[in-house]
């Protein structure tokens, strides 16, 4: 058993509109996955961010875009994991994918390969209330929407 807590308010997940967390044992699991599970965009997250992505989808699927949801809480609990299920959460065949991290880039790029995005913080220094460090490093519902259809851009290009 763990107590698990974090320092920022973070909305409760209603699962009966969100995938159950006992793919949590594997380290990543899909939250919310796009219609016939065909996501043309994934999005990514670890903790207190997957609220930000789960709001960022409602903004996209309002656009038109097939959005999946992935909570990875663990990378060595999913690198443990087959590659048929490691391939089955990140599809292979998705290539836009963009992972919200509020802390460090590093490790994320094997994640959203070499045409996918990392929101992080690869700096630090920064001093104001925390809701105002979040918003001018990027992690709002507005930007995360903004590189995902950047991502979504090159892919066409």
């Amino acid at each position: 058993m763990a107590l698990i807590l974090t320092r920022q308010n973070v909305p409760t997940l209603n699962r009966s509109d969100f995938c159950a967390a006992d793919g949590l044992r594997r380290g990543a699991y899909i939250l919310a996955d796009a219609p016939q599970g065909n996501p043309a965009l994934i999005l990514i997250a670890s903790g207190s961010e997957v609220g930000l992505i789960v709001a960022a989808r409602q903004m996209l699927e309002e656009k038109n875009i097939a959005v999946r949801l992935v909570s990875m809480p663990c990378w060595e609990l999913f690198e443990a994991q087959s590659q048929d299920y490691r391939d089955s959460v990140l599809l292979p065949s998705v290539r836009a994918r963009l992972a919200v991290e509020a802390g460090v880039t590093q490790g994320w790029h094997r994640y959203v390969g070499d045409q996918g995005y990392v929101i992080g913080v690869d700096r630090f220094g920064a001093s104001a209330p925390g809701p105002v460090v979040m918003r001018e490093y990027g992690f709002n519902v507005e930007h995360v929407c903004k590189q995902a259809l950047a991502l979504l851009q090159k892919k066409r290009a």
